[in-house]
């Protein structure tokens, strides 16, 4: 598999290079990771999985497996030549410690170790590990296992040799920290997205994806690279020809691989990335790419039997109508920018595409005619249909929109007429929409009510798009136009607010729009300007106080704060626990009995309850003396099982194999289970004499199994309060909306950014595509992660 590297000499402690500080990280996140919500969480992931493609690219890892726990904790692996253990020569500190410890320890600053690194911000490891609740790094060099453990940051073990193996690389385990991160939820379909990315972009590694939430295991190594890629991208679509074009070249230490073919369809779909990292808002490898397409086609133009008037109306626009593209660049020093600095900035990158595309596609295309032929067809029926556009447009212009009665519910306008002071409110459904022109501030916001759900504009080209209502009415709102010919000096508000419901209906309708923006309006996106509302989920209620809470993460820590200052906790030893001490309990409570659930699920839970009876440990596995005494005392204890001992070479310990005499079922626990954290976790337990009594202002309640307490507090606490729970905008009066949602001192807006918009795009092509297959695919896979839905 691949051919390996041999192990080189230069990669000991020295390569490490160090600039410290790392306090700063936890007090700032965002500076390190972009924010801390969902985003910035799988930042920590990309983080990591960039160091493991890194040893890949320089020639060591050819198998790469990442893995979710149930707990939403993190394992990469990679087979490379595992971070050097041995003692830094100007720190005295083990290198593995310094790149987990010090912020911008790594390897990429030299370039001798990594030509093309994906690192794009050096600050790696150390960001993740300071962000983590705990981490667990463990190296496979020389024959032996050494391991490190860290808390929030900090190493609570020095690097110790705990074992022999066969392996070698790196495995790295983390849990993102609860105190940092709005939401700790791993989306499965965003690692599979971007494991899967990189699997296509490195066809000569395997990389293998595990989620221990969904029990399922996907393996995905594309020999044929890209090209791949492009027939996944294709999926749903009706292809113009059958071929996928492919370009491959290399200048200057730049090396270009470029694969495209063409659908029916009217938009373009271009992927692009930079040494392993997407390129969202494209950059100067894509401008290359553009202008020798264009240029190659005109160059072999003469040669095609066309009408004259019909060559000439052709413009680099209508060449990429229904182009699928990946291109795909190794950069030795890329420049980023933009918005999310995803945007190649090198110039001399341009120059070096479009040389090495004209002269591949100029040789491709003479001597494949026909599929010439295909894509300067579908170029002139473009340019026909984009005449066509701009003389729907002009109509759509020369009514203003103040005098247009076609609006439906018409524009509620406002009467400031400064674009930077103005946001308009594009808002689902009639009762909502008079809600909000009740409840808002006349001088500065605008209200647009639309009336059910927009065109799809997945299938649809732009002059059947701009006849569609409810789009008219969008357009003619904003007064800046749309598609290539939007000008943005004209955009009549500068946030535009999409305010839906929180329930299904609502995000598909925000998913419409968004789909809409990013297709026709992009710019709009490009200049932060598109806001999503965030109504609350909850009303809480104490005597004359009125809380609002957005989601149900935010209604429990609401409870937790009043916990914190009147509940109290008694056990059976007369212990007393409140303040900050109850919430470290009922959190570490609440984590054993998610992580103990989990473990029966995958084990059984007589297995499970025998084990921690026993208190079978890793150690346990690693020594022969111990493993005897254990291996009998689980063979008393489980007499409906056949209990076998397997020696593992690679990991250097036991494994114990439980076969259930009636089913022939059998179950396997192993080294890496009894070191998790999981586990160690319900092994130490709680120290709490059973039962306790639990507090509430005056109210209590007693309770005698320790997996029940953090509910029966909560319950308590919820006791307190009136909580309501709102549906939709429209069970809001018009003061709550202005309360809530639409006052700006006091509401809260989530801006769009490319990406998010990009990825609503993708979700939309599958749902909404005319294929059935992939939509299928689709709602398997994530029907299990869909909790809650209002119907």
């Amino acid at each position: 598999m691949g051919n390996k590297k041999v192990l080189s000499e230069e990669y000991k402690a020295e390569a490490i290079k160090a600039i410290t500080g790392l306090e700063h990280v936890r007090t700032r996140p965002s500076m390190y990771i972009g924010d801390v919500g969902e985003r910035g969480l799988h930042h920590l992931i990309w983080e990591i999985l960039d160091n493991a493609v890194d040893e890949h690219m320089a020639g060591y890892a050819d198998q790469i497996s990442l893995t979710i726990h149930a707990d939403n904790s993190v394992t990469v692996e990679d087979n490379g030549r595992g971070i050097p253990v041995d003692i830094h020569p100007e720190t005295g500190i083990p290198a593995v410690q310094m790149v987990f410890t010090m912020l911008g320890a790594g390897g990429k600053f030299d370039k001798k170790v990594y030509r093309y690194s994906g690192g794009l911000h050096g600050v790696g490891a150390s960001v993740v590990n300071a962000l983590s609740e705990w981490l667990v790094v463990e190296v496979y060099r020389d024959g032996l296992i050494y391991r490190q453990e860290y808390r929030r940051g900090e190493p609570i073990t020095e690097v110790r040799t705990i074992g022999k193996t066969t392996k070698r690389g790196t495995k790295v385990t983390f849990k993102p920290d609860p105190e940092i991160f709005e939401t700790t939820k791993i989306k499965h379909d965003i690692v599979e997205r971007r494991v899967r990315e990189l699997a296509y972009l490195n066809p000569n590694c395997k990389f293998i994806l595990k989620d221990e939430r969904i029990n399922k295991e996907f393996v995905y190594h594309f020999k044929k690279g890209i090209e791949e890629l492009v027939s996944y991208l294709l999926v749903g679509k009706t292809p113009l020809f059958e071929e996928i074009v492919r370009i491959q070249g290399e200048a200057e230490d730049v090396i270009v691989d470029i694969a495209f073919s063409y659908t029916k369809d009217y938009k373009e779909v271009v992927e692009s990335f930079v040494n392993n990292i997407k390129t969202v808002e494209g950059g100067t490898h894509v401008t290359g790419f553009r202008s020798g397409l264009t240029k190659a086609v005109m160059r072999a133009l003469p040669s095609l039997k066309i009408q004259k008037d019909l060559k000439e109306t052709i413009t680099g626009e209508d060449l990429r109508e229904g182009l699928v593209a990946v291109i795909s660049c190794k950069v030795p020093e890329p420049q980023f920018e933009g918005q999310t600095k995803t945007k190649l900035g090198n110039q001399n990158v341009k120059n070096i595409v479009e040389s090495i595309v004209y002269e591949n596609l100029s040789n491709y295309f003479e001597n494949n005619r026909e599929i010439l032929r295909l894509i300067v067809e579908k170029a002139i029926e473009a340019a026909l249909a984009r005449e066509a556009a701009k003389k729907a447009k002009e109509l759509v212009r020369r009514k203003s929109p103040l005098e247009d009665s076609t609006l439906p519910g018409k524009l509620a306008d406002c009467s400031e007429k400064d674009p930077k002071k103005c946001e308009l409110f594009i808002v689902e459904g009639e009762s909502a929409g008079g809600s909000a022109k009740q409840g808002r501030d006349r001088r500065f916001q605008a209200i647009l009510p639309l009336r059910g759900k927009i065109l799809n504009v997945e299938k649809a080209r732009l002059d059947k798009i701009l006849s569609n209502e409810e789009i008219k009415a969008i357009v003619s709102s904003l007064g800046s136009g749309i598609g290539e010919e939007m000008d943005l000096s004209k955009l009549r508000y500068h946030k535009i607010i999409l305010m839906t419901d929180a329930d299904v209906d609502g995000s598909h309708i925000r998913t419409l729009l968004l789909t809409f923006f990013y297709r026709y309006l992009p710019k709009i996106i490009e200049n932060g300007h598109l806001y999503i509302a965030q109504p609350p989920l909850y009303r809480v209620k104490k005597g004359k106080a009125v809380f609002y809470l957005k989601d149900d993460k935010e209604l429990e820590n609401f409870l937790y704060e009043h916990i914190k200052k009147e509940g109290l906790l008694r056990d059976g030893n007369g212990v007393e626990y409140k303040g900050d001490r109850l919430i470290d309990l009922l959190k570490s409570l609440k984590e054993m009995e998610e992580g103990y659930r989990v473990l029966v699920r995958k084990k059984g839970e007589e297995i499970v309850e025998c084990m921690l009876k026993n208190r079978l440990t890793e150690e346990d596995l690693r020594k022969r003396e111990t493993f005897e005494v254990k291996l009998n005392s689980l063979r008393d204890c489980l007499k409906n099982y056949r209990v076998e001992p397997k020696y593992n070479e690679l990991e250097g310990a036991y494994e114990l194999v439980f076969t259930d005499k009636s089913t022939g079922r059998k179950v396997i626990v192993d080294a890496d289970l009894l070191s998790s954290i999981i586990y160690k976790q319900i092994l130490e337990g709680t120290s709490l004499k059973l039962p306790v009594e639990v507090w509430m202002e005056k109210r209590s309640k007693v309770v005698d199994d320790a997996h029940s307490i953090p509910d029966a507090m909560m319950e308590l606490a919820k006791g307190s309060f009136e909580i309501q729970r709102y549906k939709g905008l429209g069970e809001m009066n018009p003061e709550q909306l202005w309360e809530t949602t639409m006052n700006p001192a006091t509401r809260r807006l989530l801006r769009v950014s490319i990406e998010d918009a990009a990825e609503a795009d993708r979700i939309f092509s599958i749902l909404m595509g005319e294929q059935v297959e992939p939509r299928r695919e689709f709602i398997e896979a994530y029907a299990k992660e869909v909790r809650n839905l209002d119907v």
